[in-house]
């Protein structure tokens, strides 16, 4: 258990310090690191539906979109705004690992036998502690925020989009009967396996920003 946190701490770290580079690079270097995301995503989900047709076109579709607006969001509206939803996409992750971990409990789902209640807990609980650290240090757009909402429906709602992605993404490799999406990232599995809420969550903000 250990030598497994330890080996899944220096990989997320090490995704943490290239994802950032590229981040606040923007404009070409961001294209680049999104079209190796998508072409290894892509990748990892035409093996994961290998059988079907159908999903494999949909979710090929649906990655490229997913990646698209993930570049318009960092691009057109603000650094900071897709910082926060990273970071709280990032912190869902890892509160629900550590608490999942920790406490255990009873099964959130047969869909993805790791997933529990405490872990759901733990996902909102420090999404919700680092979501509003960052506003304290940060300045979010209130073009896209508006004043009115509150902010801690606002990192709850984003969080939960992030487990619902998860759980999305678990469905389809039970379905596989996969363990993992892929074995590309040491502690972690395959790369969808880190960014199925991310992929979830950039598209239904994109939307609500335009509409």
């Amino acid at each position: 258990m250990i030598k497994e946190f330890e080996k899944r701490l220096l990989s997320s770290i090490i995704l943490i310090f290239i994802s950032i580079f590229f981040i606040l690079k923007g404009t070409f270097f961001f294209v680049f690191f999104l079209s190796i995301l998508f072409l290894v995503t892509s990748y990892e989900w035409f093996k994961m539906n290998k059988k079907n047709d159908l999903s494999k076109l949909f979710g090929i579709i649906f990655l490229f979109f997913s990646f698209y607006t993930t570049f318009q969001i960092r691009e057109n509206y603000n650094l900071n705004n897709f910082l926060f939803i990273m970071t709280i996409c990032v912190f869902t992750d890892i509160g629900g690992y550590i608490f999942g971990n920790i406490f255990k409990g009873p099964k959130l789902t047969r869909i993805s036998p790791k997933k529990t209640y405490s872990g759901v807990f733990g996902s909102f609980l420090l999404s919700l502690i680092v979501g509003l650290i960052f506003t304290n240090y940060f300045l979010i757009d209130q073009k896209i925020f508006n004043e009115d909402l509150s902010l801690i429906i606002l990192i709850l709602f984003i969080s939960m989009i992030s487990q619902i992605g998860d759980l999305i993404i678990s469905y389809f490799k039970r379905k596989a009967k996969l363990k993992d999406t892929g074995s590309i990232i040491p502690g972690h599995g395959g790369l969808l396996d880190r960014v199925d809420g991310m992929i979830f969550v950039f598209p239904i903000f994109y939307l609500i920003i335009i509409l």
